[in-house]
């Protein structure tokens, strides 16, 4: 249970979410779609409480050169890149160093898209509802990456829900999509971290293993 404004960790954020995304419990054409890692155990206890499908939207951060933490872009599958004008002028990143960023990233992208999914396809995403989870945002950059992508893909109705995010971040992407999902909403959030108890590192293991459960309990054949 939520301690103050503080989660316990990420599963106790993911039931948290869960309770404000009843709606959409049963119906058969809503996915919950993950952002590795982090967002994955969030988006487990939101698709296991809904009873609906879960897989993962893989996003890698573009860091800035020198500031890795502050994002200033983001890739997605497909091939979708999303560039922070702002930051990258304000940190005065070069054009080379942007390009060399995102191959480095598309590498570990496609690392992650294998190590989480091995041979499956992922999900069709047209025509449904698709609900994309993380355990927060700061900048945004890497969730609107997400949004581009699925935007892409013809989804239905397109809802973000994460347990914490700055105010400013939620305010800018609630406009891009169809409903935006976030209990708490910091003025100054600092750190995502800091509105955990436990926000330890997921690991690929983990990602790995939620999946496969997940699929398990819905009564899919494991991989």
């Amino acid at each position: 249970m939520r301690s103050g404004n503080r989660y316990a960790d990420r599963k106790d954020a993911g039931i948290e979410l869960a309770a404000l995304l009843t709606r959409y419990a049963k119906q058969p054409d809503v996915l919950v779609l993950g952002l590795p890692r982090g967002g994955v155990p969030v988006a487990f206890e939101v698709a296991c409480a809904l009873d609906c499908e879960l897989d993962v939207l893989v996003v890698r951060k573009l860091g800035t050169p020198g500031q890795e933490e502050l994002a200033m872009g983001a890739i997605a599958s497909g091939g979708v890149r999303q560039l922070n004008e702002r930051i990258i002028r304000d940190s005065r990143v070069t054009p080379q160093e942007i390009e060399e960023t995102t191959r480095r990233e598309e590498a570990e992208l496609k690392r992650r898209e294998e190590a989480y999914r091995g041979d499956r396809l992922p999900l069709n995403v047209s025509g449904r509802t698709v609900i994309v989870v993380d355990d927060g945002l700061a900048t945004g950059t890497t969730m609107l990456a997400a949004i581009k992508a699925l935007r892409s893909l013809d989804v239905k109705r397109l809802v973000v829900a994460v347990p914490v995010g700055a105010r400013d971040t939620c305010r800018d992407l609630a406009r891009e999509v169809d409903e935006f999902v976030c209990p708490l909403r910091p003025r100054d959030l600092v750190a995502i971290s800091l509105w955990y108890v436990d926000f330890g590192q997921t690991s690929d293991t983990e990602v790995r293993e939620l999946l496969g459960t997940h699929r398990l309990q819905a009564g899919a054949p494991r991989d």
